[in-house]
């Protein structure tokens, strides 16, 4: 599992305000952490910098290539800044990202393409993020695609991601963004990448769960076929988790449930509650978010104590 690591972006303030004074060492500092935690991809999310955006992304992306050799995700929807960005990248760079929007989509592929680089395809259009898999798929197949295709990007450049969105808002859909990774992995051969903002699904709930709704939904993506995800690097449940679904470790109770779970969505089956021992708190806190996920029980901010 590709893990772009997501925590520098300037809705932070402390990256804010060192983007604003130039402050190299707080983002190369916190570069370097998620590194060493195992992002295999920095994302440098600066916003829209519409003024500044060509002088800000170089700028970012020499202060973290100073310090670390990975690929970079250069997070913006100013082209101009995307450039410049991608002019001074010592390793082919992705793009953050092409909607299927007509007035942006060409423009990034093109951009991709002259570059060596990779995008992160969102499946939205126009009039919006389809609230079903099926509508995902027929942005991906219709515009995304042929729009790659056209600029001469390859497939494997392509990062398809299918907007995970907060269970708190969209419990009904969530499902969705689990069965559009599934949908897009038939699309093609060989098939586009995949990709999830991970961290969205649990925008909006306390604190405390964040992370487990976070690494549960980690494990049902990566049952159906997910690549990547822009996520936090250094939630160390998350990794381990990851790690557990990888190397198919079966040594503990929870890990057996954990891989319950992810053969139970790689199977398009339901997680059996045979395979949760309600004594063990930590199986049956994963065992209600899985419930919650698949809309099998109404989300609320208390629902793990329900």
């Amino acid at each position: 599992m590709l893990i772009i690591g997501e925590n520098i972006q300037i809705m932070s303030p402390p990256i804010k305000a060192a983007i604003e004074n130039r402050d190299k060492k707080v983002i190369q500092d916190l570069a370097v952490k998620q590194v060493e935690a195992g992002a295999g991809i920095v994302d440098l999310n600066i916003g829209p910098q519409k003024k500044l955006g060509h002088e800000i992304m170089p700028w970012i992306v020499q202060a973290v290539q100073e310090v670390c050799d990975v690929p970079l995700s250069l997070d913006t929807t100013n082209l101009a800044a995307m450039e410049a960005g991608l002019q001074v990248c010592k390793h082919p760079a992705m793009l953050n990202s092409a909607s299927a929007d007509p007035d942006r989509l060409d423009s990034v592929m093109q951009l991709a393409a002259k570059y060596g680089a990779s995008v992160i395809a969102l499946t939205m259009g126009v009039d919006g993020i389809p609230t079903t898999a099926d509508g995902r798929a027929g942005i991906a197949m219709e515009a995304l695609l042929p729009a790659a295709e056209a600029a001469g990007l390859p497939v494997a450049n392509v990062y398809l991601d299918p907007l995970v969105l907060a269970v708190n808002c969209n419990q009904d859909v969530a499902m969705a963004s689990v069965e559009s990774i599934r949908m897009f992995k038939m699309m093609a051969d060989p098939p586009p990448m995949t990709v999830v903002g991970l961290s969205n699904i649990s925008n909006g709930a306390p604190l405390d769960n964040r992370p487990l709704i976070n690494r549960v939904m980690m494990v049902m993506v990566m049952g159906a076929g997910l690549d990547s995800a822009i996520a936090d690097p250094l939630d160390t449940v998350q990794n381990e988790w990851i790690r557990i679904v990888e190397e198919r470790d079966d040594s503990a109770p929870l890990n057996k449930l954990i891989l319950a779970l992810y053969d139970a969505v790689a199977g398009m089956e339901e997680l059996d509650e045979s395979a949760v021992d309600k004594s063990d708190q930590a199986q049956v806190d994963l065992w209600k978010t899985y419930r919650m996920l698949t809309n099998q029980t109404l989300y609320a901010d208390s629902y793990l104590q329900l």
